[in-house]
């Protein structure tokens, strides 16, 4: 392989002939070869956006010539788009608070433009690093910039993902509204519920998450771009500092502004710590919901299995036919990845120092990370597991009858004692709670039919409490159903 010399006040590195990127980072590659992961791809095209806004307000300002400042935003055009991604190698655990990210893109960026001049790779006479492309700038207020528009991108992003996961739960909600079940509470049997209403309860738990998601965005909205180096905005002119924040909101198409103390936007790493708590409470909920589907299809003979779930592969290696619950595990491990993700970030937070946050990189690399793999999770979760959910009406009925938790319907007529002891009754007799209670000559078949109907039994009220009044009296109390 052909290789050119790049130097830098430290002294001389060999770079490969035909690499985008130059010195600075082939140090960094050589300091941190830790994780093999890359610095997410949404921080590096994010990052690309910011450098074209820096062009273009450098050249407003009058500080860089028309003819670099464009070929410079040409260049940062076609990183952010997605081109020339495999001259991003740094790994995303590094020291430095982003610089080695910030020095790569920098290089790319400057031989990119070099190249389109008709220079040569390495020959910064053109269009250098720093003196041109990172112009007015730092490290310390670009790569929190390009942080934050990545995590604005990203949250709404999961955002409509969770509305759209949202909207096939409340489909399933519609379609099951009919199926009465039995209801658990701490893995015993407790009171009916319907399936549909279970759904309704997954749903509008990804309805807060939806909405949350959506608000905390507006707390990304406020960079530090122009603050420089530690935030006072040393070495920016202020048409620059203004002119970079409107070309950056042109570029992205997002609602940003300034923070009003670029110091403290600097500084603090708090506003991460928010978003990532949101994206783990989004995280927890689904994790729930995973749980919970995974439990009710339990089986196919010997669990639960009120409801069935997509088959999408072989389970096991030596059980011929198993077939497990895939989709429900996968999202389960993302959330759990989510977690401890969100745990990291809030420790990399609260462990800057004075000016500036130097694990940054870290919070960067879990915040997006997390943020793309619930997204994928939401996705995969809803089109190979939510829509192709059925229900098994006769198995929830089953459970339902075979229940002794029916008694508690039987409690505003017969007193809690008097339930207590049907139920105790019925289950040495080997008996359903409907069977015991018609038996014991406590109820007769219609009073019993009027107390077990799937719509008293699920909404407010004492069930068939208008039906059976009469029979029992004061011994009636509580709210009547409408019938």
């Amino acid at each position: 392989m052909t290789s050119r010399t790049e130097q830098d006040f430290l002294g001389k590195k060999e770079v490969p002939a035909e690499a985008y990127y130059g010195i600075h980072t082939v140090r960094a590659l050589e300091n941190f070869p830790v994780s093999g992961f890359k610095t997410p791809v949404e921080l590096i095209c994010a990052l690309a956006d910011v450098k074209q806004a820096c062009a273009k307000a450098n050249m407003r300002a009058g500080l860089l010539e028309e003819l670099k400042g464009t070929t410079i935003v040409r260049a940062a055009t076609e990183v952010g788009q997605g081109n020339l991604a495999d001259q991003f190698l740094t790994d995303a655990f590094q020291g430095g608070a982003g610089t080695s990210v910030n020095m790569n893109m920098n290089e790319v960026l400057a031989n990119r433009a070099t190249e389109l001049l008709g220079g040569t790779k390495g020959d910064y006479a053109l269009i250098h690093p720093l003196d041109h492309v990172n112009l007015s700038q730092s490290t310390n207020d670009v790569y929190p910039t390009a942080l934050r528009v990545a995590a604005i991108r990203a949250v709404l992003a999961l955002s409509e993902e969770m509305a759209r996961l949202q909207g096939s739960l409340q489909a399933k909600e519609a379609e099951f509204a009919g199926i009465l079940k039995l209801g658990r509470t701490e893995m015993q049997d407790a009171v009916p519920i319907s399936l549909g209403q279970e759904f309704g309860a997954f749903a509008e738990a990804i309805a807060r998450d939806r909405w949350r998601l959506f608000k905390v965005e507006e707390r990304l909205r406020q960079v530090n771009l122009g603050g420089t180096a530690v935030g006072t905005g040393l070495n920016a002119h202020r048409e620059y500092i203004w002119a970079a924040i409107e070309e950056l909101q042109a570029i992205t198409g997002l609602g940003l502004a300034r923070a009003e103390n670029s110091v403290d936007a600097t500084q603090n790493a708090d506003v991460l710590v928010e978003v990532s708590g949101l994206i783990k409470a989004a995280a927890s909920n689904l994790a729930k919901i995973a749980g919970d589907l995974r439990l009710l299809s339990s089986g196919p003979r010997g669990g639960i299995a009120e409801i069935r779930l997509p088959q999408l592969q072989a389970g096991s290696s030596i059980m011929p036919a198993k077939v497990n619950p895939v989709m429900t595990e996968m999202v389960t491990q993302v959330a759990f990845h989510v977690m401890c993700g969100d745990q990291a970030i809030a420790i990399a937070a609260g462990s800057g120092q004075l000016e500036l946050n130097a694990f940054l990189p870290l919070v960067s690399f879990h915040l997006l990370t997390n943020l793309r793999m619930l997204t994928k999770a939401a996705l995969l979760f809803r089109t190979r597991c939510i829509d192709g959910i059925e229900a098994d009406k006769e198995r929830c009925l089953r459970w339902l009858e075979e229940s002794l938790c029916l008694a508690t319907a039987l409690a505003p007529y017969i007193g809690y004692d008097g339930a207590a002891e049907l139920s105790h009754r019925a289950s040495a007799r080997g008996k359903t709670i409907r069977e015991e209670a018609l038996e014991s000559g406590l109820f007769d078949t219609e009073e019993l039919a009027a107390i077990f109907r799937a719509a008293e039994l699920t909404r407010p009220g004492v069930a068939g409490a208008r039906k059976v009044r009469g029979r029992w009296g004061k011994a009636t109390h509580g709210r009547s159903n409408a019938e």
